[in-house]
């Protein structure tokens, strides 16, 4: 009995664990301050190239440093 419901239940553990997968590699990303300042250099140099306007590089630059204000503020909350 406990061999037929691991086969049977096999896809749908292969889902699970691939989605908790997915969900520590978003969570490491969305908590990477490194990756955030990384960010921040790029979208600066692409304004200084003139690839995007002012107001663009304004809106992203506020939303980068929202994020890096929130890893802040979350691992002050942990420590």
């Amino acid at each position: 009995m406990f061999i037929i419901d691991d086969i049977l239940l096999a896809p749908l553990k292969g889902i699970i664990w691939i989605g908790e997968k997915i969900n520590n590699v978003i969570e490491k990303e969305q908590s990477d301050e490194g990756l955030i300042k990384e960010k921040l250099m790029e979208l600066q140099l692409r304004f200084e190239l003139d690839e995007i306007s002012e107001k663009e590089y304004e809106e992203k630059e506020k939303e980068l440093l929202e994020q890096l204000d929130d890893i802040r503020k979350l691992r002050e909350r942990e420590d």
